[in-house]
């Protein structure tokens, strides 16, 4: 019997001869007759090609089953997050939802007793700006799929092309992160996000929550002068003019449109401005990339002209205005602590000590690994990040709460993750070490929502196959 694979060459080709036939029937002129020929061979050759080669992206892991039975973490040490560090301390869950935490608890009928004595217990950590699903290989265009054609694009939804059987996964997991916002790429309006879990069959079995909030690139503010830029002074600046004037003339349309809808007029849904009425009902936050404080402090300006929750990500130069930040209460996803200074007189070290003088202000903020777009497999990197920040004076305790229930709160889901607490989902991982500390992390269990996860990955089994290598 024929594979699916050899079945589908047969055709392409049979269907390809036969309209290159028809085609050569009609020509007369020997030379355009070669040129078709070559042409259709080549595109035969092309399709038996893709169809011959492996799928790109997808690994071998079976998703965690739902929690049949009761699981107690015995003795270790629980950083709960929203109540310090409880010492040598149980805890249990079931049907995928924390029940109990206490000392020397009496395990429930049928559970499965793990013992975590000396290791840490974390709850997962949230990746709250990545592009994972949605590009595999940077450098090869069939595996990318993290933007949509256009500039005003609020309709995507980000988890219609998330992929739950990427590689990158599981390494990014194996870090303690299972949660991630994926966002759209893309210019100005780019389109909506979505709150995934790193484990799944499906991305609605992976879904956390979906159309979390509306993705936007606050235009530039300022020129560049590097050598890498193509565009003249003037040429730069009327851009950065007509990008401002689209993307302000976008949200007053799609304002109207909200206003109409309230008003029960009957006019055409426009599937755009369908897609943001939430962010003017207040029910969907904005969630706008901006690193300049000029850009920061116009898109404040914009939340107030229509009254929008959002929330400022990247942030580099958020500390300039951090009074009017908290004064609006907008939190920060920050950009990666490990990133050059944005100016030529700027401090070495200015993002490695933005996340404390947020703190030092009561501005809300969480990290993130990115730095400008959805970060993909160096997500993983995402709890060092922290890590870096303590090293730059950040309380250890605000920077793992940053990487938790903060995130949580920011993402609207704190109810549910982001820290350990009786009633919330068993999103949990264990470690012997510090989670935030590259030399100790080293996480031995992960559970989401009660399933085990596999900790096993691409890095691990090459990591294996080359200690075998001999010299």
């Amino acid at each position: 019997m024929q594979t699916t694979k050899q079945t589908a060459e047969k055709i392409i080709i049979k269907t390809v001869k036969k309209t290159s036939k028809e085609t050569l029937k009609t020509i007369h002129n020997p030379m355009k007759k070669r040129s078709i020929i070559s042409a259709v061979s080549a595109i035969c050759l092309c399709a038996i090609v893709v169809l011959a080669a492996p799928p790109a992206g997808a690994h071998d892991y079976i998703p965690g089953k739902p929690q049949s039975q009761p699981i107690l973490l015995k003795g270790g040490d629980l950083y709960t997050v929203s109540s310090g560090v409880l010492h040598q301390t149980d805890i249990v869950f079931e049907n995928g939802r924390i029940t109990q935490i206490g000392k020397n608890l009496t395990a429930p009928t049928g559970a499965e007793v793990i013992d975590v004595a000396g290791k840490r217990v974390y709850p997962g950590l949230i990746a709250p700006q990545t592009g994972l699903g949605l590009t595999e290989i940077g450098a090869v265009r069939a595996t990318r799929d993290a933007s949509e054609t256009g500039s005003i694009t609020p309709e995507v939804r980000t988890h219609i092309a998330y992929n739950p059987d990427s590689e990158l996964l599981p390494t990014v997991r194996s870090n303690g992160i299972t949660t991630a916002l994926v966002v759209p790429g893309g210019s100005l309006i780019r389109g909506r996000s979505s709150l995934l879990n790193l484990d799944g069959w499906t991305k609605e079995d992976a879904a956390e929550k979906l159309d979390l909030g509306l993705s936007v690139s606050w235009p530039r503010a300022s020129i560049i002068t590097a050598w890498w830029m193509t565009q003249s002074a003037e040429e730069q600046k009327k851009n950065i003019k007509k990008n401002r004037e689209q993307l302000l003339n976008a949200f007053e349309k799609a304002h109207n449109y909200y206003i109409a809808k309230q008003a029960n007029t009957k006019i055409p849904e426009d599937l755009r401005w369908e897609a943001m009425t939430k962010v003017f009902s207040g029910e969907m936050p904005v969630m706008i990339s901006a690193n300049d404080y000029r850009q920061i402090d116009e898109a404040l300006e914009l939340a107030k002209m229509y009254d929008l929750k959002i929330v400022i990500v990247g942030g580099a130069e958020s500390w300039k205005i951090t009074e009017r930040l908290k004064r609006a209460n907008v939190p920060v996803i920050l950009r990666r602590v490990q990133s050059m200074p944005m100016r030529q007189d700027d401090g070495y070290d200015e993002a490695f000590l933005l996340p404390k003088r947020l703190a030092d202000a009561g501005v809300k903020f969480c990290f993130s690994n990115s730095n400008g777009g959805g970060s993909t497999w160096d997500c993983r990197n995402l709890p060092f990040q922290a890590g870096q920040a303590i090293g730059a004076g950040l309380p250890a305790e605000t920077a793992l709460r940053s990487l938790t229930l903060t995130t949580a709160e920011i993402l609207g889901v704190a109810d549910q993750i982001g820290s350990l607490e009786i009633g919330k989902k068993a999103t949990i991982v264990v470690s012997e070490g510090d989670l935030l500390d590259a030399l100790t992390n080293r996480v031995v269990y992960e559970f989401i929502g009660g399933r085990r996860v596999d900790l096993n990955n691409r890095h691990k089994a090459l990591y294996k196959k080359y200690r075998q290598k001999t010299v």
